[in-house]
């Protein structure tokens, strides 16, 4: 490779694809790239370029469905904050595969404290959307009370959900309302995927209100006195919750290949109060 920033060529896509294939994270090939002179921003255009595209043929020839746009923060240049304009927000992980970042101070204690205070009164026993139907149902692996606030009910949901597109990069009307979850010791929610299966019967009325999910955003409003975190089994991945603190994850594609398996563990002592947020890929109606 040359010592100065150039232009993708087949000899820089088939290096990327042979360290790649090798078992080299994109990490390594970034530094790597950035020791012989690249930018970063170059070298991290090109890694995830070349490998999204290797992906995509992958995931033809296996007959996977098709990728879509998904949600994705301005996290160019290895940034430590983010500004918002009414917030500063920290970057506190920030994974690939799968795609998974943490996000520092989103929320403020007094919002967190507000949105409990507000979503107390209406909790039930938590539902989970029935793909067989199309409607909800109660489901034994997830023992949480909740509830859903409506898009824009009120000016806090509404500062909210315009902070969380802004940092998203996605549209406000992209959103589902926010949900409030509440675990109590014990509680928990077995690893899950939270997009909708495509081979489902109830799928397709589920789809008409703004299509696919493609994205999630688990805001954490509490610090439980131990357990509940967030996990993701097939990374080895397990994120503590912490009050103010959120984790975004996205999923190109309606299928296991995207890595998103993840759960809420159980509780083991305290509560766990913590605010969700799914993205589709459409207008959510």
């Amino acid at each position: 490779m040359n010592a100065t920033p150039q232009p993708m060529t087949a000899q820089l896509r088939q290096w990327i694809l042979e360290q790649a294939a090798a078992g080299r994270p994109a990490p390594e090939l970034i530094d790597a790239m950035q020791r012989s002179g690249w930018r970063e921003e170059v070298a991290v255009n090109a890694v995830q370029q070349v490998l999204r595209q290797q992906l995509e043929q992958t995931a033809e020839q296996q007959g996977l469905p098709p990728a879509s746009a998904v949600p994705e923060p301005a996290l160019a240049g290895a940034p430590l904050f983010i500004d918002l304009g009414d917030r500063q927000v920290s970057v506190l992980m920030n994974l690939a595969r799968p795609r998974v970042v943490l996000f520092g101070n989103l929320l403020a204690p007094e919002e967190c404290q507000a949105l409990i205070d507000a979503a107390r009164p209406r909790l039930a026993r938590s539902l989970t959307v029935a793909t067989a139907t199309g409607g909800e149902e109660i489901n034994a692996d997830r023992t949480s009370n909740g509830m859903f606030f409506q898009r824009g009910e009120s000016p806090l949901v509404q500062r909210l959900e315009q902070r969380i597109a802004r940092l998203l990069n996605w549209p406000l009307e992209n959103g589902e309302g926010l949900q409030v979850l509440h675990y109590r010791p014990g509680a928990q929610y077995k690893p899950h995927y939270d997009y909708f299966d495509p081979q489902e019967p109830g799928t397709a009325s589920i789809l008409r209100r703004g299509g696919q999910r493609v994205a999630t955003l688990v805001m954490y409003l509490n610090d439980p006195l131990q357990g509940g975190g967030t996990t993701f089994p097939e990374a080895f991945l397990e994120i503590g919750p912490r009050q103010g603190n959120a984790v975004f994850f996205s999923y190109e594609r309606p299928h296991p290949s995207t890595g998103t398996l993840h759960g809420g563990a159980p509780v083991i002592a305290g509560e766990k109060w913590i605010a969700t947020k799914w993205l589709r890929q459409g207008e959510f109606k």
